[in-house]
C-alpha cells in the first residue's frame, strides 16, 4: 500500500511525498526532468524489501511551487530531504539521487552524514567541471528564460531531445513518451526558479574536493557511458570520495533509472545489500599510490 501526505519545510513550503514497503528506509531524489512517479520501476522493485519514499521537490506541483527565486537552493534541496526525513520519523536512511537529485544526496552526505546510511549519487556532474561552468551557468539562464517565455511544453521539446537523453528515446520509445508526458505537466515557474536558484548557483564539485576526501558514508557513483558532463566529475568522485564505488553503465545516456531500470536496480541493490551487512569498504590508501605497477618507488 501507498501512503502519501506532505511535509512541510521551515519556510513553510509544503512538499508531496510518497511512501510504500516497509523494512529499512529508502529515499529517492528526483532529476530536474523528473518527479516522484519517475522512479516507479525503482519503487515497485525495492518496496519487496525497503520502506520506499519518494517526493516531489519545491516547485514541483503537488508540492508548493515558491514564487520568488530566493526560495531556491542547493541548501534548501538539502534541508528539503532532511525535512521529509523528520515528517516520517526516519532517523537514518539509504538516500538515491538522480542528477539534480544526485547533487543534493551527495550534498546530504556533506551536511548530514549522520542522516545517511549511505549515499547513491547517479548522474551527477552537469555544470561541475570548471571549463564548463560559464557555459552552464549561461544554459540555465537560457533554459529559465525560456520557460517563462515559452511555457514548459516548448522547453521540454528541446530539453528531452539533448545529447544524453537520445540514448533513452532510441532504446524505449514508449518509455520515453511517457516521460515527455511527465515532464510537461510540470510548473514553468517553478522549473525556472530551479533552474536559476539551485542549478546556476550550486558549487562546483571541484571546489569541494577537502570535504568529499572526508566523506566517510558508503557511496555508490553511477554513470551512463554516453551521458557526457558527468564521466569525468564521477571519476573525480571516485577518487576523492574514500569510501565509493563507480559503475558505469554501457550505451546509457542520463536518464539511467528509466533507460536500464534493471541494470540500475541491479547495480544500487547489490550496494546496498553490501551496506545493510556492514561489509562496504573503505579504499585501501595502496590503491592510491603514484606509479602504474608499483614497481619503480
Amino acid at each position: 500500500m501507498t501512503r502519501s501526505g506532505f511535509a512541510t519545510t521551515d519556510d513553510g513550503v509544503r512538499l508531496h511525498h510518497e511512501t510504500t514497503g516497509e523494512g529499512e528506509d529508502v529515499i529517492f531524489v528526483h532529476e530536474f526532468a523528473g518527479d516522484c512517479t519517475s522512479w516507479e520501476p525503482q519503487v515497485r522493485h525495492f518496496a519487496r524489501r525497503y520502506r520506499c519514499t519518494t517526493f516531489n521537490a519545491r516547485g514541483w506541483p503537488p508540492s508548493d511551487v515558491p514564487p520568488d527565486v530566493a526560495s531556491y537552493s542547493q541548501r534548501r534541496a538539502v534541508a528539503d530531504i532532511v525535512a521529509v526525513m523528520d515528517t516520517l520519523g526516519i532517523a537514518r536512511a539509504h538516500v538515491v539521487g538522480l542528477s539534480m537529485g544526485g547533487f543534493a544526496t551527495l550534498h546530504l552526505g556533506l551536511a548530514h552524514p549522520e542522516r545517511a546510511k549511505s549515499l547513491v549519487v547517479a548522474g551527477c556532474g552537469y555544470g561541475a567541471e570548471p571549463s564548463a561552468n560559464a557555459q552552464f551557468r549561461a544554459e540555465a539562464d537560457a533554459s529559465a528564460a525560456m520557460l517563462l517565455g515559452q511555457g514548459m511544453q516548448a522547453f521540454v521539446d528541446r530539453y528531452s531531445t539533448g545529447p544524453t537523453r537520445v540514448q533513452f528515446a532510441n532504446k524505449d520509445p514508449r518509455g520515453f513518451a511517457d516521460f515527455m508526458r511527465q515532464f510537461a505537466t510540470h510548473s514553468a515557474l517553478g522549473s525556472a526558479n530551479t533552474q536559476l536558484g539551485v542549478q546556476r548557483e550550486r558549487p562546483s564539485l571541484y571546489d569541494l574536493a577537502a570535504p568529499l576526501s572526508k566523506l566517510e558514508v558508503p557511496t555508490l557513483i553511477v554513470n551512463g557511458d554516453e551521458d557526457w558532463p558527468c564521466l569525468a566529475p564521477g571519476l573525480m568522485l571516485k577518487r576523492t570520495i574514500p569510501t565509493a564505488a563507480l559503475v558505469v553503465l554501457p550505451n546509457c545516456g542520463h536518464t539511467m533509472n528509466l533507460e536500464m531500470p534493471d541494470a540500475f536496480n541491479r547495480e544500487v541493490e547489490s550496494f546496498l545489500s553490501w551496506v545493510d551487512t556492514g561489509r562496504w569498504p573503505r579504499r585501501d590508501p595502496r590503491a592510491m599510490a603514484a606509479g602504474i605497477t608499483g614497481m619503480v618507488k
